[in-house]
């Protein structure tokens, strides 16, 4: 058995519906998916199953998504070592021990292409800080900075299909599986 970790990109169904964590472990356990698991009620889910392919799971999720929640939800998987990994390579350290929610990362479905991390780079403000690290996107945004440029630049229509995370849950799902 493997652990892994799933990342819902939008939570949100429609005007004034949300996915609610219950019904998303309903929906895993009837995949046949062993001990599903969320934290906090921001789709996120940790769950253990035969070893398998990254993207079978993806498109087994975002099918089974869609069939019960009637919307399709972009969601990235990665193994228990693989969220260990990116867990350990946070390149800021020191500002997600002081401010984690300002620590956050992309987690990318596929790797960023450099001459997008390179274009990331014009965006990056005065009190800001951004570095690629395996193909992921890590960021430290300043409250100093509320309408950042460089958040905007990370939707999925300049990167790719991916969602962001702060530290605090990086870190607690890191502890989820095993950190």
């Amino acid at each position: 058995m493997q652990t892994y970790v799933a990342l819902l990109y939008s939570i949100i169904l429609g005007e004034g519906r949300r996915v609610v964590m219950s019904d998303l472990k309903v929906m895993a356990e009837s995949l046949g998916l062993k001990n599903p698991r969320t934290l906090a009620a921001t789709g996120n889910l940790v769950f253990d199953t035969d070893e398998t392919e990254i993207a079978a799971l993806e498109l087994l999720l975002e099918t089974a998504f869609e069939a019960t929640f009637g919307r399709h939800v972009d969601i990235i998987v990665r193994d228990a070592p693989g969220w260990r990994m990116l867990a350990s390579a946070n390149p800021f350290p020191t500002e997600s021990v002081a401010t984690g929610d300002q620590v956050a990362v992309r987690v990318m479905r596929t790797p960023v292409p450099a001459e997008s991390v390179s274009a990331l780079v014009a965006c990056v403000g005065p009190d800001e800080k951004m570095q690629a690290v395996g193909g992921d996107i890590w960021v430290f945004l300043s409250r100093e900075t509320p309408n950042s440029r460089l958040l905007a630049a990370t939707s999925h229509k300049r990167l790719g299909i991916g969602t962001s995370r702060n530290w605090n849950t990086v870190r607690r799902l890191a502890e989820m599986v095993g950190a």
